[in-house]
């Protein structure tokens, strides 16, 4: 039996644990959506609304993915989704117990945010390429989180609040992917 032999059952299980729960990555996906639209409605929003609303926002994507860690059968295959997780959950606490912090600091803390979670879905999405048709809509989530935030990284003096629509394009974006991702898994719990 080879190493692609026994990866193929492993992948099988996490594929069964995140169809099973496909409504925690539609509710992730749907709290991107309503972040993004929020930085469209209030355009003018101050900066410590920014720093609140996606503090808010990274803590409940960070809670949701870590419950997808948690509920999952397999801990070899879902630690990827706990870090993932611990991630948002620690990068939304820091934001929302520090609102004072310069906008600079905010644009590094949403960077390694991005980067370090859009890692874990692409590294997800590799582990279920064999089980699933489609598993570029994750690829791509992450693809676009890690892309984010080494804009932010090397751009950093445009400031949170010119990136406003730049935040809020990329919410809706990162959204509408994680939604058509969760309808996938939804589709293959019934299949």
């Amino acid at each position: 039996m080879t190493a692609m032999d026994t990866a193929k059952p492993a992948a099988g299980i996490m594929l069964h644990a995140l169809a099973r729960n496909w409504w925690i990555i539609l509710l992730r996906g749907i709290c991107a959506l309503v972040f993004g639209l929020l930085t469209f409605v209030w355009p003018g929003v101050t900066l410590v609304t920014l720093v609140l609303l996606w503090g808010a926002f990274a803590l409940i994507d960070g809670s949701f993915a870590l419950w997808a860690g948690i509920v999952g059968n397999n801990p070899k295959m879902r630690w990827w989704l706990v870090i993932a997780g611990l991630v948002g959950i620690g990068a939304g606490l820091t934001t929302l117990l520090m609102p004072g912090v310069t906008a600079l600091v905010l644009l590094f803390f949403i960077a390694g945010w991005a980067i370090g979670v859009g890692v874990m879905q692409i590294i997800g999405a590799i582990r279920l390429r064999k089980e699933i048709d489609n598993e570029w809509m994750l690829i791509a989530s992450g693809a676009l989180l890690v892309l984010f935030g080494l804009v932010l990284f090397f751009q950093p003096g445009a400031g949170a609040l010119g990136l406003i629509f730049v935040i809020g394009a990329f919410s809706l974006i990162y959204g509408v992917t994680l939604i058509a991702f969760a309808w996938k898994l939804r589709s293959h719990s019934h299949g």
